[in-house]
C-alpha cells in the first residue's frame, strides 16, 4: 500500500499496527507469530512506501525536569536502545492500569538487555503541569523508570499522539515502529519487544549500555501516614477509618486521634485473614456499614474487602485479585472481577416487593453497598443481603453487579440509569435518598436518585455529555461552576450540604444542595494564614456537623476544620496505644498466606538447547481443601530469560494441573542458576467454614543445559491452609 505525503504520520503509524496486530492474531503457531514480527521488522529497511517514517526527526524539549535519572536523556543518546515512549497523565485511571504491564515489561527486558521505558508525561489539567505534583505521583505509583515532564506537550503535538495512555516504539535507530492506543495491550507488546530485541540484536544494533538511573530522593519520608485517601466515621461518631493509601493500611482511630487499629503494612499484597496479616494494596475508599465492619475499595487490587473489627478479620467480598473489565456483573463473590473501585458508600433501603405489611415501618432496611468502579466508569452495588429493589428487580445474596452508567467515558446525565455514562468516578457521598457522585475526569459533581437511578447534573462541567475539559476554578450554580478534578465528597447531614474536595484547585468548597450552588472556602491555619492544600483526596463531617477532617493527600496529613470559624488545626494520631500485639509492618514478601509466611519458592531444572520441553504444574492440596467451584484458579508469567520462548504466558489451573512449553532457543543469554521464568498462581480454595485466596510465585531456575533431552517435567506443589511445599 502507498501512503499520500499529505496523511499525517500518526495515521499511518496506527494503520501499520493495526495491520500487523490483526495479522498477528490470525496466526495460530508460534513459530507463525514470530514469522509475522520478523517480516515485519525487515519491512523497515525495504518499504518505500513508510518513507515518511523513516525519515521523522524529533526530540524532547531541552530544560524539562527529569525524574529517576541523574541526568536529562535524549532521543539521540538512547539510540541502540528498543524505546517504549509512554504518553501518560497522572489522573488517567487507563494510564494506570498499564502500570503494571510496563513494570513486568521491564522486569523481563531490563535496561541492558536493550529496552527503555520513558514516561512522557503530557498534563491534561493544569494542576499536573508542576513538577512537584508529579513527583508525588511517581512516589505515590511506584513508578521507577525515566519520566519527562513535557509541561507543554510538546513532544505530544510533534508526534499527533490523540489519546492517554499511548505507547510509541521505537527501533534502535529512533524510527517509530508502533503506536498502540488505550490498554489492554500488554501480553502483545511484551511479545513484540522480545522478537525486536532479537531481531536488532542479529544486526548487531543493540546497545547492552546501562542508563543514568537514580531514582528520585523522596520529598517526605516514611510516616505514619503516606498520601492518605478516603476518610469515613462509624454511624455513632465514635470512631473514624482513613484509607492510609501509599502505607497500604487501613487505620481506625477515635475522634481524638488514638489510634486503634492499623490493619494491612507498608508493603502492598493481597491476602485475607486477621487484622495482622492481612494485606491491600493502595486502598482508597471506606466506608462503615455498622459500628464494627468496615467496607474497603481495595482499589490496586481491584477487590472489595470487609474488615470485621469484632472478629477481627479481613474477607474478600468481590474482586479476583486481577483487573476485570466487565460493565455487567451479577456473578458472587469474589468470583466476579471489578476494575479499580474507588470510593464507597452505604445505602439502606427495604424491599420493593409489593407485599402488605401491617406496620411498614417495621420491615427492616438492608444495606447495599454502593461503588464508583473507577475502571469502568460506573457505579457499581454489592448486596450482602440480597434485595428486590428498581423495577422489582431481584439481587440475590452477596452478588457485585453494575447499576448506573453504560461504561463510556462520559459526562452524560439520564433518566435512565443505563443510559447514563461517567468519567472517571472517584467520590461518592449518600445524602438522604441520593448518591453524590465526584466524577474527576468530567471534572462536575453528579447526582443519582436512589429511588430509580436517574442521573443528575449538580455543579461543574459542561452540558455537552463529550466535553472532559471544561474544567476551571469558579463559584456558582450547575454548569457555570467550575471544578478542576475532584475526588472526595461528604454530607453533612445535620446542615444539609455536601462538601467537595477539590483536589486540584487545592480546595475545599460547599454545595447547597437545595439550589445547586456550590462556593470555596476560605480556610485559616493555626497561624492564622491561609492554610494551603495539596491535591486533597478525603473528607469527613463529624457526627454534630461541626469538625470537617481534610486529608491533605500529597503533605501526608489529616487537618480538622472547624465549620464555624473555618480554622484548621492538625489531626494528630496517637499510635502509642495501638493493641495489635505484633507489628504490622514487618513483612517482606508481596504473597502471603493467612499466617502471613511468604510464598516466593524456587525450583531447579535441567533444560535442553533448542528442544522444547513442557513443564507441568500438580497441585495436591491437603484434605480439608477444595478447589472453589466456578472461581478461577489462574496463573500469570510475571519475568522470563531472553533465552527463552514460551507457549503461552498466562493460563488456568485445570483440575489442579497446569502445564507450559519451554525451549530455550539463545544460549549467549543463557547461564546456570539464572531464574528462567517466575510464575504467579492465585487459587480460590474452600475450607469447610470459609474460602481463601492462596497467592504465591514460583522461579524456576537452571541448574545446566542438559545434553540429555527430557521431553517433560513435573513440578508438585502441595497447599495447605498455611504454607505451600514443592518437589
Amino acid at each position: 500500500m502507498e501512503f499520500s505525503a499529505d496523511l499525517p504520520f500518526i495515521d499511518i503509524l496506527t494503520y501499520i499496527t493495526n495491520e500487523l496486530q490483526q495479522t498477528y492474531k490470525n496466526s495460530n503457531e508460534k513459530t507463525e507469530k514470530v514469522k509475522v514480527l520478523n517480516e515485519f521488522f525487515e519491512r523497515w529497511d525495504n518499504d518505500n512506501s513508510i518513507k515518511i517514517l523513516k525519515s521523522l526527526n524529533f526530540e524532547f524539549e531541552p530544560d524539562l525536569d527529569w525524574f529517576n535519572v541523574s541526568r536529562p536523556l535524549s532521543l539521540a543518546g538512547l539510540r541502540g536502545k528498543i524505546v517504549v515512549l509512554d504518553f501518560f497523565t497522572y489522573c488517567c485511571i487507563n494510564c494506570i492500569h498499564i502500570l503494571p504491564e510496563l513494570h513486568s515489561l521491564e522486569e523481563q527486558f531490563p535496561i541492558d538487555s536493550g529496552l527503555v521505558v520513558v514516561g512522557v508525561h503530557s498534563p491534561k489539567f493544569e494542576n499536573e503541569r508542576a513538577t512537584v505534583n508529579i513527583q508525588s505521583a511517581v512516589h505515590r505509583y511506584g513508578i521507577t523508570h525515566p519520566i519527562v515532564n513535557d509541561t507543554r506537550s510538546a513532544l505530544w503535538s510533534r508526534l499527533g499522539i490523540r489519546c492517554w495512555p499511548s505507547l510509541m516504539v521505537l527501533s534502535p535507530t529512533g524510527r517509530p515502529l508502533l503506536i498502540l492506543m488505550g490498554e489492554g495491550h500488554g501480553k502483545f507488546l511484551e511479545e513484540f519487544i522480545g522478537a525486536a530485541l532479537l531481531f536488532f540484536q542479529k544486526l548487531g544494533k543493540i546497545d547492552h549500555g546501562n542508563l543514568p538511573l537514580e531514582l528520585s530522593s523522596n520529598f517526605y519520608p516514611a510516616s505514619n501516614l503516606r498520601f492518605p485517601a478516603k476518610i469515613t466515621r462509624s454511624p455513632r461518631g465514635d470512631k473514624y477509618a482513613i484509607a492510609d493509601s501509599g502505607n497500604n493500611r487501613i487505620l481506625v482511630v477515635t475522634k481524638d486521634g488514638v489510634v486503634e487499629h492499623k490493619i494491612g503494612g507498608y508493603q502492598a499484597g493481597f491476602a485475607d485473614g486477621n487484622l495482622i496479616t492481612a494485606r491491600f494494596n493502595s486502598p482508597q475508599g471506606v466506608a462503615f456499614i455498622d459500628e464494627n465492619v468496615l467496607i474497603v475499595a481495595d482499589t490496586k487490587n481491584h477487590c472489595l474487602r470487609k474488615i470485621c473489627l469484632t472478629n477481627k478479620q479481613v474477607d474478600t467480598l468481590a474482586g479476583t485479585g486481577v483487573q476485570g473489565s466487565d460493565r455487567i456483573g451479577g456473578r458472587i463473590g469474589n468470583v466476579q472481577p471489578i476494575s479499580s473501585p474507588w470510593d464507597v458508600a452505604i445505602f439502606r433501603t427495604r424491599d420493593m416487593d409489593m407485599s402488605f405489611h401491617l406496620d411498614e415501618l417495621n420491615v427492616p432496611e438492608k444495606p447495599i453497598v454502593l461503588i464508583s468502579m473507577a475502571g469502568t466508569h460506573q457505579i457499581w452495588g454489592y448486596f450482602p443481603e440480597g434485595i428486590i429493589w428498581w423495577k422489582f428487580r431481584k439481587f440475590e445474596p452477596l452478588c457485585c453487579v453494575a447499576l448506573i452508567g453504560n461504561g463510556l467515558e462520559e459526562n452524560r446525565n439520564n433518566s435512565y440509569p443505563q443510559n447514563a455514562a461517567f468519567a472517571q468516578p472517584s467520590g461518592l457521598a449518600m445524602a438522604k435518598d441520593y448518591l453524590f457522585i465526584a466524577d474527576s475526569e468530567s471534572s462536575s459533581i453528579r447526582k443519582a436518585s436512589m429511588i430509580d437511578g436517574k442521573v443528575m447534573p449538580v455543579a461543574g462541567g459542561d452540558r455537552n455529555p463529550l466535553n472532559l475539559f471544561a474544567f476551571g476554578d469558579a463559584d456558582g450554580k450547575l454548569f457555570n461552576a467550575k471544578l478542576q478534578h475532584p475526588l472526595a465528597l461528604t454530607y453533612d447531614d445535620v446542615n444539609n450540604r455536601i462538601y467537595v474536595a477539590d483536589t486540584y484547585n487545592h480546595k475545599i468548597k460547599v454545595i447547597n444542595i437545595e439550589d445547586n450552588i456550590i462556593s470555596s472556602l476560605t480556610i485559616k491555619g493555626p497561624d492564622e494564614t491561609d492554610l494551603i492544600l495539596n491535591e486533597p483526596a478525603g473528607l469527613c463531617v463529624d457526627v454534630d456537623g461541626r469538625k470537617l477532617l481534610v486529608a491533605d493527600t500529597n503533605k501526608h496529613t489529616i487537618h480538622l476544620i472547624d465549620l464555624k470559624t473555618l480554622k484548621a488545626q492538625p489531626f494528630s494520631l496517637d499510635f502509642g496505644q495501638v493493641t495489635s500485639t505484633s507489628e504490622t509492618d514487618a513483612q517482606e514478601s508481596k504473597y502471603l498466606f493467612k499466617d502471613g509466611s511468604p510464598h516466593h519458592v524456587i525450583k531447579e531444572l535441567s533444560f535442553h538447547l533448542d528442544k522444547k520441553s513442557t513443564i507441568y504444574f500438580h497441585f495436591r492440596l491437603s484434605q480439608e481443601l477444595k478447589f472453589t467451584d466456578e472461581a478461577p484458579q489462574t496463573w500469570l508469567v510475571k519475568t522470563v530469560n531472553q533465552a527463552v520462548i514460551l507457549d503461552q504466558l498466562s493460563g488456568t489451573v485445570d483440575n489442579g494441573i497446569c502445564k507450559l512449553e519451554v525451549q530455550v532457543v539463545h544460549p549467549d543469554f543463557f547461564c546456570e542458576n539464572s531464574n528462567i521464568i517466575t510464575i504467579h498462581f492465585s487459587l480460590n480454595i474452600c475450607a469447610s467454614m470459609c474460602c481463601l485466596i492462596k497467592q504465591f510465585s514460583i522461579s524456576l531456575k537452571s541448574n545446566t543445559l542438559s545434553e540429555e533431552y527430557m521431553p517433560h517435567h513435573n513440578v508438585y506443589i502441595k497447599v495447605d491452609r498455611t504454607k505451600i511445599g514443592i518437589k
